[in-house]
């Protein structure tokens, strides 16, 4: 039994929300990265450059089980316009706490960003 969870623009959250910045994808896909790195329970699992695209895996432990995390950079190219889209989905464990890991990657980047 598995759950997830995505950045929603509907959400009331605005950390749950795509975080939409006039900043070049390329320079949010590094403070990205470098985020993800400065995680504990976080491992970088693959970056692609060229998709904009990283995965990512949160351990979870014994109740909750291990997230893959995607976050994912849209925007044109060389032009300062970018969406950032995070979504985390958990196979196995009891508890599922995707909204949460969401969460822990998408409040230390606003901080990060804005």
């Amino acid at each position: 039994m598995g759950g997830s969870f995505k950045t929603d623009p509907g959400h009331s959250n605005v950390r749950l929300q795509p975080l939409r910045l006039a900043m070049r994808k390329e320079h949010l896909f590094g403070e990205a990265k470098e985020l993800v790195e400065d995680l504990s329970s976080w491992v970088l699992d693959s970056a692609d450059e060229e998709a904009m695209t990283l995965s990512c895996t949160r351990s979870g432990g014994l109740l909750t089980g291990d997230s893959k995390v995607t976050i994912r950079i849209e925007g044109p190219e060389e032009i300062p316009n970018s969406t950032v889209h995070v979504s985390s989905a958990t196979d196995g464990g009891l508890l599922k706490r995707d909204k949460a890991v969401v969460l822990e990657f998408m409040v230390p980047f606003h901080r990060r960003v804005c």
